[in-house]
């Protein structure tokens, strides 16, 4: 009956997840830090509801149930590590993580260039939802290496028809890091020494894509071709980025991260670059109403960004901040004992609002 019950409240998850594909706009970035720690931090967007977003730890020895779109179970495994993560809509449907070994992997929206194999009940035992394979990363391996190997143990498909795909992002302390695409039902994996990551069309592409912008430069241009008349000069700083492109679609996003990103310096400590990163991250935040279809009024969430992460793969530790509260919160997994810790969830705003402090002068 629980299952049943779950299974009800997943089907309308999947339906407004079918609805507002369009809508996600995740940007991933990532750095190397001086003393050797490897971070990777993303947004998360999504324009048309409130996700109800909230982390989880999850022990290690959890007994995990993947879901199937024919309403009974899929495969059902005990993770042999502990994880912290985010979910949004349901408890088991992990967007972003870290587990205790290090290792890193997030869930991007990949609408319209994903092709999942079709739900085979034959297949019933080795299935999982694209939402539950993050959670089946983090719980089971160590290095990127091992999630290659074993990718094809499993056989992701949807939960619903209508809904759009996905695909991944998988880091390890070392600074490798892969995506995962599955095309045309065959799995793809590439190596991403760009380090970034947006959504479609799929990640050959763009990273080809960034040809067109080997002008880029950093701080100002040179060679200026109309140097030989005083009336044409720069308005001021950064004429090395003219040019490089200011909307909000996903090739647009993953030229400008890989340009901030490219020009960023490398901060000497783990939680430098982290600061790093929210700020980078700040120039992707989607006010609400950009992204609405015509005739759709904007939601009340405050933005469509609802929450940017940033994950310590090699000091353990898990930040996030939030549309409706900007402080930057953090878990050390290195504090937790994942033997004996309970699963949990908890809201990853436990109040919504956040205050302004007053200052008063005198």
């Amino acid at each position: 009956m629980r299952l049943l019950v779950l299974i009800i409240r997943v089907v309308g998850v999947i339906l407004l997840l079918g609805m507002f594909s369009d809508l996600s706009a995740c940007t991933g970035i990532s750095f190397k830090a001086g003393d050797g720690s490897y971070v990777l931090a993303r947004t998360a967007e999504w324009g048309g509801s409130d996700l109800q977003s909230r982390y989880v730890i999850v022990p290690r020895g959890f007994r995990h149930t993947a879901l199937t779109a024919a309403g009974g179970p899929g495969l059902v495994f005990t993770g042999k590590y502990g994880y912290v993560g985010v979910a949004a809509e349901q408890d088991q449907f992990v967007l972003e993580g870290l587990n205790e070994k290090g290792l890193s992997a997030g869930l991007f929206f990949f609408p319209a260039y994903g092709q999942y194999p079709e739900y085979d009940s034959a297949q019933v035992d080795r299935t999982v939802p694209d939402m539950q394979v993050v959670s089946w990363i983090l719980a089971n391996f160590t290095s990127v290496q091992e999630v290659i190997d074993h990718f094809d143990d499993i056989i992701v498909t949807k939960l619903y028809p209508q809904a759009g795909t996905c695909h991944w992002r998988v880091g390890e302390p070392s600074g490798r890091q892969i995506v995962i695409e599955i095309v045309d039902g065959k799995t793809n994996f590439y190596e991403n020494t760009v380090g970034v990551l947006t959504n479609a069309p799929g990640f050959p592409w763009q990273v080809t894509n960034l040809n067109n912008y080997v002008n880029l430069a950093f701080g100002e241009a040179d060679g200026n071709a109309f140097s030989a008349w005083p009336e044409v000069r720069r308005f001021g700083a950064g004429t090395g980025m003219i040019g490089i492109p200011g909307d909000v679609t996903p090739p647009s996003r993953f030229v400008r991260a890989a340009y901030y990103q490219a020009t960023a310096p490398q901060y000497p400590t783990a939680e430098e670059t982290v600061m790093s990163c929210f700020l980078i991250l700040n120039n992707f935040d989607i006010p609400i109403g950009v992204e609405r279809q015509k005739g759709q009024e904007p939601t009340d969430i405050p933005g469509a960004t609802q929450f940017t992460t940033a994950t310590d793969t090699k000091g353990l530790r898990f930040y996030w901040r939030t549309c409706w509260n900007s402080t930057i919160r953090c878990i050390d997994l290195s504090d937790i004992d994942f033997g004996k810790v309970k699963y949990a969830v908890e809201p990853l705003d436990k109040v919504r609002q956040q205050p302004v402090e007053m200052i008063k002068v005198r």
